[in-house]
């Protein structure tokens, strides 16, 4: 693990507008038709310099409805042996694809767009262990592509201004930070957050948006001991982690898929504290208070839904010439790809992509 961070990834123009222009425009390819694909979608479509182009599916009648709903010009299902998304990898006006499949299925994909010549933007977690994150990571350094893992919430106003006090010493030298993510998921065998072929879990769906908050104010930690449960079919159903820093902060993290949970983040020091209020993924205020003083609260609008803060990093970085942004770099992708293969390992949680050779 790396040594903690001295200044957070923070955006050099936070108060722009993410929907303005500040390039080229680009061609968008999907690759999944799923729900986070749809959501995505709306918040694509207010960026002025891009354009979702095609759309990719198993199925040609689920690709050819999502390009109807979305005004996407191609529609990509499976032909005969052929898989949808290699078809739009081999369309040449697509610049860059957005893979939204489960994640035990990224890592080829991302490896075939890569290989394709695309630029990619894939859903987290980047990949399902470190394995295969630095294997796409040297991948797309080799061919000057840029990638990124779709970690939404790390460029959201709120949470950069979260790490922008953190950073600022308003709160004095941070010691400890806690947050919270949970809900109670109704089991279903055949659904992607429950099965273990598909990498699901509490783990890679909730944790790394828990982690987010002490990467973002304290960087990677030195050691992280863990514990949580597991259900019949080996999949985490909730985790709780203690993250330990050589100069003596702490974070503790709890994820659930059992239970509701307050949702909450606090990033405390020396000198104050911040709280957020609204999920942890997306506060809409951030309440701060110094010594026994009077919290003030901040107050935050997204545009859209949120996801557009992100497209516009990946636009941008990509109009430059960039292999990777500034805010999500690769090797924060592949320092949490290891760091959850040591937490899967304390709980004995195992993938079938883990004996991928």
């Amino acid at each position: 693990m790396s040594l903690h961070i001295a200044t957070p990834w923070l955006f050099s123009q936070p108060d722009q507008d993410p929907r303005s222009a500040t390039g080229k425009g680009l061609n968008w390819g999907f690759i999944a038709t799923g729900g986070i694909a749809r959501t995505v979608a709306g918040d694509l479509a207010q960026l002025q310099d891009a354009r979702l182009y095609a759309v990719s599916s198993r199925s040609q009648d689920s690709a050819d409805a999502f390009a109807a709903a979305n005004a996407v010009t191609k529609a990509y299902g499976n032909d005969g042996d052929v898989p949808g998304y290699q078809r739009l990898l081999a369309d040449e006006t697509v610049d860059v694809v957005y893979v939204a499949t489960p994640h035990a299925q990224h890592f080829e994909i991302v490896r075939d767009a890569l290989n394709a010549g695309k630029h990619v933007l894939c859903e987290k977690s980047l990949t399902i262990n470190g394995r295969e994150a630095a294997e796409l990571i040297n991948l797309a350094r080799e061919r000057n592509l840029f990638l990124m893992e779709a970690v939404w919430s790390r460029f959201l106003p709120s949470i950069q201004r979260a790490f922008s006090i953190a950073a600022s010493g308003e709160l004095g030298d941070i010691k400890w930070v806690s947050a919270d993510l949970g809900f109670p998921a109704a089991y279903d065998p055949s659904a992607r957050i429950w099965s273990p072929a598909a990498g699901g879990g509490a783990l890679l769906d909730l944790t790394v948006y828990a982690l987010l908050w002490p990467l973002g104010t304290l960087g990677f930690p030195q050691s992280v001991s863990a514990v949580g449960s597991l259900n019949d079919d080996g999949v985490d159903t909730q985790n709780a982690l203690t993250l330990a820093y050589d100069d003596g902060a702490i974070a503790q993290l709890t994820s659930s898929l059992l239970a509701h949970g307050p949702r909450s983040a606090t990033v405390a020091g020396t000198r104050g504290f911040l709280q957020t209020q609204g999920s942890i993924n997306n506060p809409r205020e951030i309440l701060v208070r110094t010594g026994w003083d009077e919290p003030r609260a901040e107050r935050f609008e997204t545009v859209g839904i949120g996801y557009t803060y992100e497209l516009r990093e990946v636009t941008r970085c990509i109009q430059q010439g960039l292999a990777e942004s500034p805010v999500m770099p690769l090797d924060d992708s592949l320092n949490t790809m290891r760091l959850f293969d040591g937490v899967r390992s304390q709980l004995g949680v195992r993938y079938a992509n883990d004996a991928r050779v």
